[in-house]
């Protein structure tokens, strides 16, 4: 009797039961607006922890190759500050200042990008070989840095845990869907299709070069 059933109308049952499988994996898939802004925000706290070794090394007198320090400032640049951040610029900010919400938290985040374009434009033109061994080079750049991680970490926190969840609020379903593939859409034509990936393993090549990489010795003895 079980053979008898399996005819067409079987075959398809069983391939609607198959499209419905592909479609319900494909959706899981899908990154949207909000995650996709903060993996790449995971991506820039990476880079806030090679600058934080690099501080730490200049405050030290330890020797500090400079190439974690300027490759991270030129990902800093292509990756956040010309790709991440003009998204944020141009297509959250001017959602919230149209919807009158939190308009005063947007200005400000605008104002850390302008001055974090600044303090990457210093780091990358005194991460050199040369600067690292003249003093005073070295203390500008220290400043730099430190200025650099200090603004950052609360800049974004505050997205994080406020502008990104609000985005919701302010755009209907179908909008946000619609931000998540215009980001991914811009993403894979600026880096590939795995440009993520590609960037996120450059972060880890300076991780290693600095032995900051294996994440256990970050753990405090017991």
């Amino acid at each position: 009797m079980t053979a008898c059933t399996s005819g067409p109308t079987g075959a398809a049952s069983k391939d609607e039961t198959d499209g419905k499988e592909e479609a319900r994996g494909n959706q899981e898939e899908e990154v949207s607006p909000a995650e996709d802004l903060m993996r790449e925000h995971g991506v820039l706290k990476r880079v806030l922890l090679i600058y934080r070794e690099g501080i730490a090394r200049i405050d030290s007198k330890q020797e500090m190759p400079p190439e974690p320090l300027i490759g991270s400032a030129n990902l800093i640049r292509t990756f956040i500050e010309d790709y991440h951040e003009k998204l944020e610029e141009e297509h959250l900010f001017p959602r919230f200042r149209k919807a009158g919400s939190l308009v005063e938290l947007v200005d400000v985040l605008e104002l850390q990008h302008q001055r974090g374009r600044d303090l990457t434009g210093t780091i990358q033109r005194l991460a050199t070989a040369d600067s690292l061994k003249d003093a005073s080079s070295r203390a500008e750049l220290r400043n730099a840095l430190q200025l650099f991680v200090r603004m950052y970490e609360p800049h974004e926190a505050r997205e994080d845990t406020v502008l990104f969840p609000a985005l919701r609020k302010i755009v209907s379903p179908n909008e946000y869907a619609a931000l998540g593939e215009d980001f991914e859409g811009k993403e894979h034509e600026l880096f590939g299709e795995d440009g993520f990936e590609r960037n996120v393993e450059e972060v880890a090549r300076y991780e290693k070069i600095l032995g900051i990489y294996d994440l256990a010795k970050f753990t405090p003895p017991a």
